[in-house]
């Protein structure tokens, strides 16, 4: 069994880890830390909930001097939900471990007033949305010239076309001999091609084929597209959840279909786009505590984010892409527990599915809705 002790990394930091009940690294950590530590370029690819968080902070907390009043590293994530899930990691890591190391936080949408007096503490990480960095780094209160290191956290989207120019410009005002770390659960190739040219001779690490949890059981109901939402009330009073996540991919709906859901006393919150970041933090703070059962969100909007204890993933639209189906998947039935994804398909859309199938060597059992119970499908 191979410990954290094997990287030989600094002795509070394994406390600190035992301290969350962390004992032994994950395949992402096994192979990435030992890269980063040589002040290597990385780019690392594995799945939703491998550990890619602490693959990138470990070396960054083992070599940073904690004395400097530099900036020593940029982390880059594409949403302000991941950008404060990524801070409450070095906020605990810090405590745990008995660090004196100093950080804030960076997005865009909120007042730029406090962003400013934060950096005045001269903190040694910062993380990020690539628009307000960019804009500080322009207005010169950024010194992204002092970074030692750079991490593209969820690099297929910060990579992908609306993002790309943002990461380039704000790459282009670092140094030459910064150390570039990019951490995504899927790339596309023109993706890893974007992320390798930035890089200087990168280790690539792949770790996406690694087999499905098979402690998750996926389940498909065949429904009508203008019945999905009465489906998904229903579905929700039959299998009761106790914490089930649900993917809609138009922001539209899902603020729709999470007041539905509340005058049917099912108690859900949603995060969609033009929520507020303090409405989408309640949001969180209620699911996250149990206050609310169901959280409603698009892809992007939940890219990344840690729900402890979520039992369901429930997809009321399917993803773009296969790979994206076993990343939703994989939310639930961590840590040892089981768990259970439910999609809901047209029967045009059950093609998608067997595409899963033959991928993933899974099966779906299809499920039909009878007498408020969730129940197998009579063929």
């Amino acid at each position: 069994m191979k410990t954290f002790h094997a990287f030989e990394i600094k002795e509070n930091l394994i406390e600190g880890l035992y301290k969350e009940n962390i004992t032994e690294p994950t395949a992402v950590q096994e192979a990435a830390i030992p890269v980063a530590l040589q002040n290597l370029d990385c780019l690392a690819t594995a799945a939703t909930g491998s550990g890619k968080t602490l693959a990138y902070l470990l070396p960054v907390f083992e070599r940073v001097d904690t004395n400097s009043k530099e900036l020593n590293t940029l982390i880059l994530a594409p949403t302000h939900e991941l950008v404060v899930q990524i801070n409450m990691v070095i906020k605990r890591l810090a405590k745990n471990s008995d660090t004196a190391l100093r950080s804030t936080t960076i997005v865009g949408n909120v007042n730029i007033k406090r962003q400013l007096e934060a950096l005045k503490a001269k903190p040694h990480i910062i993380v990020g949305t690539p628009g307000r960095v960019l804009e500080l780094i322009q207005m010169k209160k950024l010194k992204s010239h002092q970074a030692k290191v750079i991490v593209i956290d969820e690099a297929d989207k910060l990579l992908a076309d609306s993002n790309i120019k943002t990461v380039q410009a704000i790459i282009k005002t670092t140094l030459r001999d910064r150390q570039l770390l990019a951490f995504s659960a899927s790339l596309h190739p023109t993706t890893q091609e974007r992320a390798i040219a930035m890089m200087k001779e990168p280790t690539v690490i792949d770790l996406s084929a690694e087999k499905p949890n098979l402690d998750i059981e996926h389940f498909c109901l065949v429904v009508e597209r203008r019945k999905k939402i009465d489906t998904l009330r229903k579905l929700l009073h039959a299998v009761q959840p106790k914490k089930a996540l649900v993917f809609i991919n138009r922001n539209e709906l899902i603020q729709e279909v999470t007041d539905k859901l509340n005058f049917h006393h099912i108690k859900a919150e949603c995060i969609y786009g033009n929520a507020s970041k303090v409405e989408r933090k309640a949001a969180l703070d209620a699911f996250r505590s149990g206050k609310s059962t169901v959280l409603i969100a698009s892809d992007l909007l939940a890219r990344g984010l840690d729900l402890p204890e979520l039992s369901h993933v429930i997809n009321l639209d399917l993803p773009a892409e296969v790979n994206e189906y076993i990343h939703r998947a994989g939310r639930t039935g961590r840590a040892g527990n089981k768990g259970t994804a439910i999609s809901m398909v047209t029967e045009n859309e059950i093609n998608f599915l067997e595409g899963v199938e033959r991928k993933f060597d899974i099966e779906f059992e299809v499920k039909e809705l009878s007498r408020g119970q969730l129940i197998d499908r009579e063929e």
